[in-house]
């Protein structure tokens, strides 16, 4: 063993080790929707939490960039008229990715959550990386993480990070890289991947590595008017299905159903 796999292993020592006599508490909810009470307690019911890593999956044009700014807003602004039940807990800067959409419908997509709710635009960070290459996009995201403080990153869609969605070592690789980047700056990570034609499956290897890796899995359906969001699976208690709309302002409402 050399002396640089010595240092490493004192590290992993050091930083790996769990005491299983210790008490160590819940991750707080960075985004959740409604409440749920347990053993005479009322909890939060998490769709996400910090340090931990939940993806978005749907077919193409099922709303994807609507949901992701129903997300955005709860959490910038703790929750609005538009979020309904979905409440966020703001504890630092936001940065959104898009990797798919020209600057034009990107900026679209950035312009929702501050037009749902009063929030401080300084907090919330937008890039649209569609003109780089995968390592580029990839790159510039793990360079802005380790010079920028951010606690919640939202990558729509992570197969642009990688070449080949089938290709398991790459994949593994990206995988690897939303762990530590969530341990690492104890940080939510929402990422949107699509389903595979035909099938509820998320795409290639990399949706395969990411269910197994994740927190929580969304599914996201739309019929042509409503869309559908489930709790597909989830390490935590499940959240109810909701749906959602576009209102006449072009901005996504969750629709309040009567008790």
């Amino acid at each position: 063993m050399t002396d640089e796999d010595k240092i490493l292993c004192e590290y992993i020592l050091e930083n790996g080790y769990v005491n299983p006599n210790e008490e160590i508490a819940y991750p707080p909810s960075s985004i959740s929707m409604g409440e749920k009470e347990f053993r005479g307690v009322k909890y939060d019911i998490p769709i996400s939490t910090f340090g931990n890593i939940v993806f978005v999956q749907a077919p193409p044009k099922s709303m994807k960039t609507f949901f992701i700014s129903l997300i955005s807003s709860a959490y910038l602004s703790g929750g609005n008229k538009y979020t309904g039940k979905l409440k966020g807990n703001y504890q630092g800067k936001l940065m959104h990715v898009d990797t798919e959409q020209g600057t034009f419908h990107a900026l679209k997509t950035f312009q929702r959550p501050c037009r749902m709710s009063e929030i401080n635009t300084d907090n919330y960070l937008t890039f649209a990386l569609r003109p780089y290459a995968p390592r580029e996009r990839t790159q510039f995201i793990d360079w802005y993480l380790a010079n920028h403080e951010v606690k919640f990153l939202i990558i729509d869609g992570i197969a642009d990070l990688v070449n080949d969605v089938n290709d398991l070592k790459e994949c593994n690789k990206m995988i690897q890289k939303l762990m530590k980047w969530s341990e690492k700056y104890d940080m939510t990570i929402i990422t949107v991947i699509h389903t595979n034609y035909g099938s509820d499956k998320p795409t290639g290897h990399l949706g395969s590595a990411i269910e197994k890796k994740c927190e929580a899995q969304i599914n996201l359906t739309f019929d042509g008017s409503l869309a559908s969001v489930t709790c597909k699976r989830t390490r935590n208690f499940a959240f109810e299905d909701f749906e959602f709309e576009i209102d006449n302002s072009g901005l996504p409402t969750i629709i309040q159903h009567p008790i």
